[in-house]
């Protein structure tokens, strides 16, 4: 776990200096792809997923280790050749995993966050998922277990590979050449983002494009068919978490609403977008048809609430990594309320970028929860030791953040409301 902090501590400003280069390089060349609500939202899903992977809120129903240990034939020994075999599997798996949560259903649960952003840019490709509960990928890797490839290459390679997926979010770099045969490019993945009809669910593979090739999934970028961005039934919120689980409570829906026994129970494993057909047609949902007049969603702060906005979210990030210095100090359980206070402070702000008048109640319950943790451990998850004066310091901010955000709920989205209510 350590080490995996340790990792994040590097990998997490790097992340964000490309982020700022390709902001920088979009602006200057009057091409940005870039819009400030849609990135903090992006950027917070990141956080999100960290914490998820910090707390290890993830259930492993079957483990690669344990797969190797039962089926393995070989027992190969570690050599280069192993690396390569080994990283060639996870992209397969990968590829396999990919086309499932695109495929069926309750696993598009597991990767909407991702395809969530009406823009394609590196901060996009930080939307990650919160909602992927229970960890079954080792079944995907049934051709490396038989090959008995060790289990900690496995999992040394396997963030190695994640990260190697970072670089082709981004619509500034044009078509590779002969690359685009071998390897994953921004061109083949601003396809996969896309929602025109033809390019939906292609282009599924990570790092080689050998498998869409093979399986039937792969689509060319067309010059004629500009890519638009997002999914077919737009989340229409900034806030990352209520995104993650979307989804799953429209399947729940659903479920319960139809007649059907049978589609009660079927809905879940029917293709992406499946729905019975008593419930489609008594409650029908805004489906994008024609991507080209789509308007993406934008809800206009002012620029002092934009502000506070990214205020927040350098608070946010500020906190996770006080979290990850000081991981091994505070321990369980009290990284878990850490991470708490975390989600909630990014559910409020999220929920304030969204004009929702509840944004007040979010962040009081934030406040609260933050006093609560102060006032029964008497120190801040460990800060003192690092800042004396730091619990006076995180007193100060809880307690203006409930003043400011009820001044901005106050004057522009109450207000904003009621004029509303008043021309109807």
């Amino acid at each position: 776990m350590e080490a995996y902090a340790n990792v994040l501590l590097i990998a997490i400003p790097f992340f964000f200096v490309l982020i700022a280069i390709e902001a920088f390089y979009g602006w200057w060349k009057g091409e940005l792809t870039f819009r400030s609500l849609d990135t903090i939202s992006s950027l917070s899903s990141g956080i999100t997923n960290t914490l998820k992977s910090i707390l290890g809120l993830v259930v492993i129903i079957i483990s690669y280790e344990w797969l190797v240990s039962k089926i393995a034939i070989f027992h190969i020994e570690k050599t280069w050749l192993v690396y390569v075999l080994s990283f060639i599997a996870i992209d397969f798996s990968s590829y396999w995993n990919h086309r499932l949560n695109h495929a069926i259903n309750v696993f598009w649960n597991r990767h909407i966050v991702h395809h969530s952003s009406e823009e394609f840019n590196l901060a996009c490709a930080l939307r990650q998922s919160i909602s992927v509960i229970w960890g079954f990928g080792a079944l995907f890797l049934l051709p490396a277990a038989l090959l008995g490839l060790p289990g900690e290459v496995v999992a040394t390679l396997a963030p190695i590979h994640l990260f190697m997926q970072f670089w082709y979010h981004t619509k500034h770099i044009p078509k590779l050449g002969w690359l685009e045969y071998i390897i994953v490019t921004p061109s083949q993945h601003r396809v996969h983002h896309a929602i025109n009809d033809i390019y939906l669910d292609k282009n599924l593979g990570a790092i080689f494009c050998i498998w869409d090739r093979l399986f039937g999934t792969f689509q060319e970028e067309l010059d004629n068919v500009p890519c638009v961005y997002g999914v077919k039934k737009p989340p229409q919120t900034w806030n990352p978490i209520r995104i993650n689980f979307q989804h799953l409570y429209l399947l729940t829906q659903d479920a319960l609403r139809t007649n059907s026994w049978w589609d009660k129970i079927r809905l879940w494993f029917m293709p992406t977008g499946w729905r019975p057909a008593d419930v489609a047609k008594r409650y029908p949902l805004q489906i994008i048809t024609d991507p080209y007049t789509y308007e993406k969603y934008d809800t206009r702060l002012s620029a002092p609430l934009e502000a506070w906005s990214w205020l927040q979210f350098i608070l946010a990030n500020i906190f996770i990594t006080h979290m990850l210095l000081q991981l091994a100090v505070i321990g369980f359980p009290a990284l878990f309320y850490y991470g708490a206070f975390i989600f909630m402070l990014i559910y409020a702000y999220s929920a304030l970028m969204d004009r929702d008048p509840n944004a007040i109640w979010f962040e009081a319950i934030k406040s609260i929860f933050g006093l609560g943790v102060l006032y029964f451990t008497g120190d801040w998850f460990e800060l003192n030791q690092i800042f004396p004066l730091g619990n006076i310091l995180i007193i100060g901010y809880l307690i203006l953040s409930v003043l400011v955000v009820a001044y901005f709920v106050k004057t522009e989205i109450s207000q904003e409301a009621s004029l509303i209510i008043a021309k109807k």
